[in-house]
């Protein structure tokens, strides 16, 4: 699955053309029988596709998250935390939010403040008849569809980039990650026919414990969550000015002129709750 990076120069340090994929929320639209689900509990009521862009050289970031990661287990302030000693003696600890305690929350949201980086989200309402007429009630290709609109504008503004993907099981397939970056190109031809959409795109599946720098994807991943979940903009409202993209993309009341699309001047709020 992992393929080999673009060659590293000197022009083109590795922050550069490196993004780092994760989501939030779930896939799950049926139970047992095909009954709907959505919204019940333990069920998320939209799925959040987000990619992290870091503007400062990785390996310090990465370090910056290894040492919390560590300070936070030798704590004796943490000692018998669940959720930190399950994933101590499976795996290795990893910051997730949204198993993490509140006082790893505020240490980890503290970390990301300190990041230059800018981070981009797409959010996909769970619409029964939406799921099934356009992706065919299958998880893998509404998977897909939101890869390809988190992508469509990168592919004529880059030639490589590098997608740290965090593992999904069915739908981070390489044939399911192809298939959205198609749909991306088709989407970018489309819209801007008369520029080439050279971007060398390699797909990089990995999990929270190989790469580091995931755990800070999926803390925005859950920021933006618990805004459309809860209508609680607390976290989100602590790291906004980072990010620079919310799209709610099957919002169709607000679609016209735009209206789906939050940033840094028009930020999230508790009305975008579900």
């Amino acid at each position: 699955m992992k393929e080999k990076t673009p060659v590293e120069t000197e022009k083109s340090p590795t922050y550069q053309y490196h993004r780092f994929l994760d989501e939030a929320g779930d896939t799950t639209f049926y139970g047992n029988g095909k009954t709907p689900i959505i919204g019940a509990d333990g069920v998320s009521r939209c799925f959040i596709l987000g990619m992290l862009k870091i503007k400062e050289p990785l390996q310090d970031v990465r370090k910056k998250v290894i040492d919390l990661q560590e300070a936070i287990t030798t704590d004796p302030w943490f000692h018998g935390v669940p959720s930190i000693e399950k994933k101590k003696t499976k795996m290795g600890y990893y910051l997730h939010a949204k198993d993490d305690v509140p006082e790893v929350r505020k240490m980890a949201y503290e970390l990301i403040s300190s990041v230059d980086c800018s981070f981009e989200a797409i959010v996909a309402r769970k619409i029964y008849d939406l799921y099934e007429r356009k992706h065919h009630g299958k998880e893998a290709e509404f998977y897909a569809d939101l890869l390809s609109h988190l992508l469509k504008n990168k592919l004529n503004k880059y030639d490589n980039l590098v997608l740290n993907i965090a593992h999904r099981s069915r739908c981070t397939t390489h044939a399911n990650l192809q298939k959205g970056l198609e749909k991306s190109t088709e989407r970018s031809t489309k819209k801007n026919p008369s520029k080439e959409n050279g971007c060398r795109v390699v797909f990089n599946v990995q999990s929270p414990t190989t790469e580091p720098l995931l755990n800070l994807s999926d803390y925005f991943c859950w920021a933006i969550q618990r805004v459309f979940e809860r209508g609680e903009v607390r976290y989100y409202d602590y790291v906004s000015d980072k990010i620079s993209m919310v799209v709610d993309l099957y919002d169709s009341e607000n679609f016209k002129k735009g209206g789906n699309y939050y940033g840094k001047k028009r930020k999230l709020t508790d009305a975008n709750k579900l």
